[in-house]
């Protein structure tokens, strides 16, 4: 249970607007896409990862380097190739004659914000490489343990197409990203105005917005969010409906709990709450939840899909009240 101080409302206010300057900040580059960046921004506040994985063309990479230059802090770009090796994104120890000694060159994924472009190209061990910091926020490199710099974010895309020459992401490492976003197609008008060229600029264009200690500082307000006792059995429970469900073989796991609840936190203060709403936890279920869902091979067969399953999983969940009492289920 939570034993931060709680929010004042100075403070609440402060996050939101910085967050909308953020935003407003993106999306500027980003068009069209406002619920994307909130999500991808949310991901950020609550100290975790973002996979992109969309057709090539409808800008993952442009969000990804977007939000890099709208926070002024070290960022890297690595582009995940087959021939890429784990110490290309890591760093190697090399020895200096001068000094007659060792010394760690650190890699890429020493920075506030890494992208990792097309993740699915490098090999599994290149992968692992990267998943691992993730998790460990420290890089080990002949025993020796090097910290990542704070804050840190990696942003990583993916394409479902062009398959040949890939190494999917497994589902355990899948894991290990707080959300997994659909940039999707702009629709007419917008891609008129992209066509247009109008209000259209590079990410290295941005002004910076913010830096890593403002970041810091918000980061730490997101985890002081409240949350009432029945929206923390509320967010198990939407958990414990996708272990149970007929169509899945592994459900979430408690880990994939732990991300809905710090992605809610945060989803809320961008909102200019100081607490959490059953919305908030509905809202996030899709991005947070569905790669972690594994589909039994009959699912797979009929075609279902992950979002169908956890659409349904959620509508199984009574929704509690401020009362006390339920909202019953919607079948």
């Amino acid at each position: 249970m939570k034993t931060h101080q709680p929010l004042t409302q100075p403070e609440v206010q402060r996050f939101a607007a910085l967050a909308a300057r953020l935003a407003e900040n993106v999306n500027s580059v980003v068009l069209g896409k406002p619920q994307v960046v909130r999500l991808a921004l949310t991901a950020l506040f609550a100290q975790g990862h973002v996979l992109l994985e969309d057709v090539p063309g409808v800008g993952k990479t442009t969000l990804a380097r977007a939000i890099a230059a709208t926070v002024t802090g070290e960022w890297r770009r690595i582009q995940f190739t087959p021939d890429l090796l784990p110490s290309d994104v890591s760093g190697v120890t090399i020895f200096n004659q001068a000094t007659r000694g060792f010394e760690f060159h650190p890699g890429p994924v020493f920075a506030n914000i890494v992208i990792a472009d097309e993740i699915n190209r490098a090999s599994p061990k290149t992968q692992s490489a990267l998943l691992e910091v993730m998790e460990e926020r420290t890089v080990t490199v002949d025993g020796v343990r090097h910290p990542v710099p704070q804050p840190f974010l990696v942003v990583a895309t993916q394409n479902p197409v062009e398959m040949d020459g890939t190494y999917r992401l497994p589902e355990a490492q899948l894991d290990r990203f707080l959300v997994k976003l659909s940039v999707g197609y702009p629709d007419e008008a917008v891609e008129v105005e992209v066509l247009r060229g109008a209000t259209v600029r590079s990410p290295e264009a941005l002004p910076a917005v913010t830096d890593t200690v403002e970041i810091a500082e918000l980061i730490g307000m997101a985890q002081r969010v409240h949350i009432a006792e029945p929206l923390y059995a509320y967010a198990v429970r939407l958990a414990a409906a996708t272990r149970n469900h007929p169509h899945v073989r592994v459900g979430v796991s408690p880990r994939g709990v732990i991300a809905l609840t710090r992605a809610a936190c945060a989803y809320a203060l961008i909102d200019g709450r100081g607490w959490i709403m059953p919305e908030d936890l509905k809202t996030l279920a899709g991005p947070v939840f569905a790669h972690r869902l594994l589909l039994s091979s009959d699912a797979q067969v009929r075609g279902v899909n992950a979002a169908e399953v956890l659409r349904q999983a959620i509508a199984s969940v009574p929704v509690p009240l401020p009362s006390g009492q339920t909202v019953p289920a919607q079948g």
